[in-house]
């Protein structure tokens, strides 16, 4: 099943989503990645639930990628004597350590890391920011703050820090938990949430070791202060809107989310632009015009994939929401201008020899008008490097690693093929050509260029070009013997 678009489809499953049935709808309709939400997944859904996406894989004879999402640390205040509570504009509210039940001036906060880490001038955000606070003192027991926008306060509402780094590991005990039970089913993807530095990378690459790819989920400022040393930590970077526009001022999400994009292409690490993206959706068939130009901004801006959470997993129109973002995003890219915006942002190529040759693959097929670019990769580096350049030639990843080609379902216009290694480059080259013919890339009497590494089997050595004709019989020949 050859997709007619460049970006990629992320699906969340959920009540919505969550039968071998819907889940084949789904992927028929476009979805190429399903995520797997850990806030809402027990250990046992989640063994089900890729048991289910291995199920459809298999039905279907094409890879999928399984991303699994941390839930990461959830902070929240303590309860009320009476449940709730109205906040003014300029009273005083404390925040302590006191686990008594609050009133009207002061509540619990069953975080000491919070309470060390607040310095006076820091902002606090209650209930995704419908109430905010600044912190005017503060002791390792207990922060006085003042009210700058009060509102209705109620039980276990969640606390959020945009000016305070906290000290503690991005990952629970729960995350923990459920980092291992994920990497247990095979998962391709973990998603990391609430990473405020690279260390928080450190640490959960430290304990995968290299089982699962790493994804970084952006949601926090203080992420966005060392950006570019989380991106080399990570394997791929999701924009989440919606943590992020509660932690900064909304208005500067858009930007925000166009840094990350470019910075992640220049890196040659997958983006993913995530959050509300059809939010109409979940109760209505069809998404507002606001909507649609927001999913069409993300595909004009070269992003990898795009998402949809519960659209997908909670909404009543699941099936027709992953539709939807297929038209928006093959319209986009037939659009006359989704050429000319894409080669704008070209990334320079880094000094390296497979940027190099990643480069001069995309001059030389554009130029001959060749096509296929046929990528062999063994990790996957070959065919991420391809993607960076953006070329208008359809890329083609074949791999003898399963989940190579799965963790390249995730990434701009590679369609990524499972296949027996190579054993010779005349092997390569003619199997490159018949996986052209029997996907629909090439016909008889065109031609493709092969790009690989050599010596064969050594990921990362992404060294060699060739171009090669497909004879009228359906037969690969190097073009440099004909």
């Amino acid at each position: 099943m050859r997709r007619l678009r460049k970006v990629k489809i992320v699906a969340t499953l959920g009540p919505s989503s969550s039968t071998p049935e819907m889940v084949t709808r789904l992927f028929e309709a476009g979805a190429d990645v399903f995520r797997i939400n850990m806030s809402h997944t027990s250990h046992e859904r989640l063994k089900e639930l890729v048991g289910v996406i291995r199920g459809v894989e298999k039905k279907m004879g094409r890879p999928i990628g399984v991303l699994v999402d941390l839930q990461g640390p959830k902070l929240r205040l303590g309860k009320f004597a009476e449940g709730a509570v109205m906040l003014e504009k300029d009273q005083t509210f404390v925040l302590d350590s006191d686990p008594t039940p609050g009133d009207a001036t002061r509540v619990h906060l069953p975080h000491p890391e919070i309470l060390e880490a607040l310095e006076p001038g820091h902002h606090l955000l209650l209930d995704d920011g419908k109430v905010r606070l600044v912190a005017e003192s503060s002791t390792p027991t207990e922060t006085v703050t003042r009210v700058l926008v009060g509102g209705r306060m109620s039980d276990r509402k969640g606390v959020s820090l945009p000016d305070t780094l906290i000290k503690t590991s991005a990952m629970t005990p729960k995350d923990h938990s459920d980092l291992a039970a994920a990497l247990e089913t095979g998962c391709e993807w973990i998603a990391l949430s609430f990473v405020q530095r690279p260390e928080d990378v450190v640490e959960a690459k430290e304990i995968i070791q290299g089982r699962a790819a790493v994804m970084v989920k952006i949601e926090k400022p203080q992420a966005m202060g060392r950006l570019q040393e989380i991106i080399d930590l990570s394997d791929s970077i999701m924009v989440a809107r919606g943590d992020l526009g509660v932690e900064m001022p909304i208005e500067k999400v858009p930007g925000l989310q166009k840094q990350m994009t470019r910075a992640c292409r220049r890196s040659g690490k997958p983006v993913i632009v995530a959050t509300q993206m059809l939010e109409s959706m979940i109760t209505q068939p069809m998404p507002t015009r606001a909507e649609t130009s927001d999913v069409a901004t993300a595909v004009f801006e070269g992003a990898d994939a795009i998402m949809l959470s519960a659209e997908s997993a909670a909404g009543s129109y699941p099936t027709e929401a992953v539709a939807m973002m297929d038209s928006i995003a093959r319209s986009v890219e037939s659009d006359p201008y989704y050429r000319s915006i894409i080669d704008a942002q070209h990334a320079v190529p880094e000094a390296t020899g497979a940027d190099a040759i990643s480069a001069a693959a995309r001059q030389i097929a554009e130029t001959l008008d060749l096509a296929v670019i046929m990528c062999w990769t063994a990790g996957g580096t070959t065919g991420r490097r391809a993607a960076r350049e953006r070329p208008k030639t359809p890329i083609v990843a074949l791999t003898p690693n399963l989940d190579t080609s799965r963790r390249l379902t995730l990434t701009w216009g590679v369609h990524s093929l499972l296949t027996t290694d190579a054993y010779d480059l005349d092997d390569m080259v003619d199997r490159a050509c018949d996986f052209a013919l029997s996907e629909g890339f090439a016909e008889p009497g065109d031609r493709i260029i092969v790009s690989a590494g050599v010596p064969l089997r050594q990921p990362g050595a992404t060294n060699m070009l060739r171009i090669a004709y497909i004879s009228q019989d359906g037969r690969g020949a190097d073009n440099a013997r004909r």
